[in-house]
């Protein structure tokens, strides 16, 4: 289906170029677009009987009510079973840009071969013997989608970047700006200051050097380059000395390439740790985020839907997707909201 904001946003009726986008009400031609697209049918979009025209029942339920503007539309969270958010963000207000949409879940491609997760280990290791084959790196590269809340406002969908690099002498920085590469030049919803509001794309939320620091203590410590004791590292990381579950074992995970990016032998260790893991089942081929394609794995936990992305050529985790599979009432969330997204990059 496509994206609702997607379709509000090609009738264009206030173009970011135009003199009331962003700093006061519409403007008449932009009143006319704007009705015109809520009322008259010939987008090509089925109706139903008593549907008023061309926006997804959803939506439309959103921008009819009240003064012509839209209006705020959140999902609540709760770490550890995170809850999520709605199916689009918008800052209230009759003066205010629409914010970025929240994202909707990954879609496996129909008709795609499944590639069980053994195979894809074997390929990590192939690779790893390779004289070329990438080396383990301290730092990371990652864009994340994820829930912010506080005591008395609406949890908010933050999409940021996140760089960190590490210097020889042990000292490292750290860069995180708020962007969203699916709207690449939009406005990014942002909670810096403690009030959500729009920044531009690209806006520095964050950018540090640190001194010289070292730890063993994993994360921190360089990961082992044997399932086994890769096993053990991401135990003791989880301040653990139980056997990980999967869901406990992806987290693990995405805590481990949020400190570091991994080398051909640290992936392919993963791999094979991973391939052992109970109920994470190989479903598929898709597209994530950043535009890359990969082979998903998903586990079902705890009314949670855990889905991992990896590369198909070198078998190195690409993502991680957390959606819901049961509704919660009680915070206002339905089935298939998504809680969080990781792209990790090298």
């Amino acid at each position: 289906m496509a994206d609702e904001l997607e379709l509000l946003r090609g009738a264009d009726p206030a173009p970011p170029d135009g003199p009331h986008f962003g700093d006061g009400p519409l403007d008449h031609n932009a009143e006319r677009r704007l009705e015109q697209l809520l009322r008259d049918p010939g987008n090509g979009l089925p109706t139903r009987p008593g549907d008023r025209g061309l926006l997804p029942g959803r939506l439309r339920d959103l921008l009819l009510p009240g003064p012509r503007r839209l209006r705020l539309a959140w999902g609540v969270v709760a770490t550890g079973v995170v809850a999520a958010l709605t199916l689009t963000l918008v800052l209230s207000g009759p003066s205010t840009p629409p914010a970025v949409a929240a994202p909707r879940p990954l879609v496996v491609e129909t008709g795609s071969t499944p590639v069980p997760l053994h195979r894809m280990a074997e390929r990590a290791a192939a690779l790893a013997e390779t004289p070329d084959a990438p080396r383990l790196r301290k730092g990371t590269h990652v864009q994340s989608w994820s829930l912010g809340m506080s005591d008395d406002k609406p949890p908010i969908t933050l999409p940021e970047e996140r760089i960190v690099r590490w210097r020889a002498d042990d000292s490292h920085t750290e860069l995180v700006v708020a962007t969203d590469p699916r709207h690449p030049g939009r406005p990014v919803l942002s909670d810096a200051g403690g009030e959500p509001h729009l920044v531009d794309d690209g806006h520095v939320l964050l950018d540090r050097t640190y001194p010289p620091s070292w730890s063993d203590a994993p994360p921190k410590s360089p990961p082992p380059r044997d399932p086994a004791r890769l096993r053990a590292y991401l135990m003791e990381a989880q301040y653990t000395d139980s056997t990980l579950t999967t869901p406990e074992l992806l987290d693990a995970m995405a805590t481990l390439l949020d400190h570091w990016t991994l080398g051909a032998p640290e992936s392919a260790a993963l791999a094979r740790l991973l391939a052992g893991a109970e109920g994470l089942r190989p479903v598929g081929r898709v597209t994530d985020r950043l535009g890359r394609r990969g082979q998903a794995y998903v586990n079902d936990t705890g009314g949670v839907r855990r889905m991992l992305i990896m590369d198909p050529a070198t078998g190195a985790v690409l993502g991680l997707e957390s959606t819901l599979t049961a509704p919660e009432p009680a915070f206002g969330v339905e089935e298939g909201d998504v809680m969080s997204y990781s792209a990790w990059m090298r």
